[in-house]
């Protein structure tokens, strides 16, 4: 399988103050609120239509940053039948498919409040990589982040 890329997802970012950037990006470039969860102090925002592509505003308590020490994060659009290819083919590559927390996975997850169907994997420096796609169906934020079988049990 050859990856098709369609372009970037995902952009993450390190900010000072989450609040505030958040702000800025919204009233300046007219960025769209997607979620935020104080708690983990996280912002994600839409650039441009819903769906389309994301950016993440990571603030100074987030408790687990994937773009702190040096690491970065960006993800790559897929088609949804590719991302559930994806696993597979990046086995092959003697590359270890991730979940959201990094952990191996056999299958890729669902954000479902968004809901995307999403892969994660590590490029030879660390850097967090991810293959993503929003997924045709409403979204389901109860559900939180689950394996793509569960989604599909759910649904």
């Amino acid at each position: 399988m050859s990856f098709n890329i369609r372009g970037i997802f995902e952009v993450h970012l390190s900010v000072a103050d989450r609040r505030r950037s958040g702000q800025f990006y919204q009233d300046v470039l007219n960025f769209e609120m997607a979620a935020e969860f104080p708690d983990r102090d996280i912002t994600f925002m839409w650039m441009g239509p819903v769906g389309s592509r994301m950016l993440g505003l990571w603030g100074p308590a987030c408790p687990d940053p994937p773009i702190s020490r040096g690491r970065g994060h960006f993800a790559m659009q897929l088609t949804p039948d590719e991302i559930r290819q994806s696993v597979q083919a990046l086995e092959a590559r003697g590359v270890t498919p991730l979940d959201f927390d990094e952990k191996p996975t056999s299958e890729p997850i669902v954000l479902a409040w968004m809901p995307a169907i999403s892969v994660y994997f590590q490029d030879p420096d660390g850097h967090s990589l991810e293959f993503i796609s929003m997924l045709d169906e409403p979204p389901n934020p109860e559900l939180g982040i689950l394996k793509f079988s569960e989604w599909e049990r759910k649904r």
